[in-house]
C-alpha cells in the first residue's frame, strides 16, 4: 500500500520499495471536468484538457541541467524519458509517465522536480481527478502517490520532487500553484521549491 501525501511530506522512497530503488516511474493522471446542465454542456462541447508532465534536473548547485517534457522526450544522458503527449486525459489510470533510471544517474544530480502545465492555457478549474504517483519501476509496486486537488485559475503546479540522500532517494510533495504553459515557464519556481 503506498503513502497518500500531504503537501510539504517527504518520505525515502528505498524504505518504501523494501528493496534496492533502481528505476522509478512517475505517473500524472487527470480527468476533464465533464460540464453539467443543459447550458453548460451546449456552451463547452470540447472538455478535453492537455496537461503536460515534465521533469526538470537540478545539480547539487541548484542549477538546472536538464529538462524531459513533451518537445524533449528523453534527456541527454538518455536515462530519464518521457511516455509522450496525451492531450485529453481521457482514460483510466496514467495518462503520461517520466521513467527514471536513479541507478545510473550522475552522482551531481541532486533533485528531480516534476511540474504539470496546461499547454494551451485552460485552468485547472476545468481538471478532475488530478494526481502523481511514484512507481517502482522493477516491481511495479505504487510508493507514493499526491492528489493534485487544488483547483483553481491557475495553469501550472510543481508537484513534486525527489532529492539524493545518503540513504537512497526521498520524495517531497509541493502541490504549489503556478502560471505559464510549458516547463520553462516553471524553470525558477521549481528551482525555488528544492531549494526552500
Amino acid at each position: 500500500m503506498s503513502i497518500s501525501l500531504a503537501k510539504k511530506q517527504t518520505i525515502s522512497l528505498d524504505k518504501e520499495a523494501d528493496t534496492g530503488l533502481c528505476r522509478i516511474r512517475m505517473g500524472l493522471g487527470w480527468d476533464p471536468i465533464k460540464p453539467s446542465g443543459f447550458f453548460g454542456k451546449l456552451m463547452n462541447s470540447d472538455t478535453a484538457v492537455d496537461l503536460d508532465a515534465s521533469c526538470i534536473v537540478v545539480d547539487s548547485d541548484q542549477r538546472p541541467v536538464d529538462v524531459v517534457w513533451f518537445r524533449q522526450l528523453t534527456s541527454s544522458d538518455g536515462l530519464i524519458a518521457h511516455s509522450g503527449d496525451n492531450r485529453t486525459g481521457d482514460g483510466s489510470g496514467d495518462d503520461e509517465t517520466i521513467s527514471v533510471n536513479l541507478e545510473a544517474l550522475s552522482s551531481n544530480i541532486k533533485h528531480l522536480v516534476f511540474t504539470v502545465n496546461s499547454f494551451l492555457g485552460q485552468t485547472f478549474e476545468k481538471v478532475g481527478n488530478a494526481y502523481c504517483r511514484i512507481v517502482d519501476d522493477v516491481t511495479g509496486k505504487e510508493l507514493a502517490r499526491f492528489n493534485l486537488s487544488d483547483q483553481g485559475d491557475h495553469t501550472g503546479m510543481i508537484m513534486a520532487y525527489l532529492t539524493r540522500t545518503a540513504s537512497g532517494w526521498d520524495v517531497t510533495a509541493v502541490g504549489q500553484r503556478s502560471n505559464g504553459r510549458t516547463v520553462a515557464d516553471l524553470g525558477n519556481e521549481a528551482v525555488a521549491a528544492v531549494s526552500a
